[in-house]
């Protein structure tokens, strides 16, 4: 089984089309695509039945955490997904995540049996779900992405989502992409990863095209929209 670990600055920036065009223009001289590409992301967020962690981070404390299990497209019972713990403390992303099939990742997320193996990675979902003592699955989060990285340096990475969807009910990815829209139509979330500064190419994109940093969760807005009853479908 595999095991992954990240440790990094993340930045999100909201973009309207005609900034998102020309960021994508601006970029073909700097950045090559990811290895992956465009992608469909499919996620389940754990919580407990009140909403006690997103509400936390919402409230933007010095240390968060959000557990999930992500695929990259609508799986099946033996897709590859993962089991992520993501925590950002004093602005620094710490994400730890293990490979497993969909349905032994579901079932041991949602209590039913343990068929994820062993490893440091699981030991710290199990403290998570321990000290959460109710979590259960709570919310869909979708979206589509592309994503680029620096020509000069694998470890800038920056990605831009749209067409974000959510639900809070039928919480089995297999199901489908489908839900409620985050954001109005043509409003994109471009995020730059980074381990440290952002590169001169970067930030003078950014200055030019009025693009400012802003703090964004899709979840926590998810959750806010759902409480809330605001509507953006389409």
């Amino acid at each position: 089984m595999s095991q992954y670990i990240f440790k990094r600055y993340e930045k999100k920036y909201i973009l309207n089309k005609f900034q998102y065009k020309d960021a994508l223009n601006m970029l073909t001289f700097n950045t090559v695509a990811d290895k992956h590409g465009e992608s469909d992301i499919c996620n389940i967020y754990f919580d407990t039945p009140d909403f006690r962690i997103i509400r936390k981070s919402i409230e933007k404390p010095v240390y968060k955490e959000k557990l999930r299990l992500r695929c990259y497209g609508v799986p099946q019972n033996d897709s590859k997904c993962f089991l992520e713990i993501k925590k950002k403390y004093k602005g620094i992303v710490y994400k730890r995540r293990i490979c497993a099939e969909y349905e032994d990742g579901y079932n041991y997320l949602n209590n039913i049996c343990d068929n994820v193996p062993d490893s440091q990675i699981k030991n710290e979902i199990e403290y998570f779900k321990r000290f959460y003592e109710e979590q259960i699955a709570k919310a869909n989060i979708f979206y589509h992405r592309i994503a680029f990285y620096d020509k000069d340096d694998i470890n800038i990475r920056i990605t831009f989502d749209t067409d974000i969807k959510y639900r809070f009910y039928e919480l089995d990815l297999k199901n489908g992409i489908y839900g409620k829209a985050l954001l109005p139509e043509n409003t994109y979330i471009m995020e730059i990863k980074t381990l440290g500064a952002i590169p001169l190419w970067l930030t003078k994109m950014l200055d030019e095209l009025k693009i400012y940093p802003t703090p964004f969760s899709k979840y926590g807005n998810s959750y806010k929209q759902f409480i809330g009853g605001i509507n953006y479908d389409r």
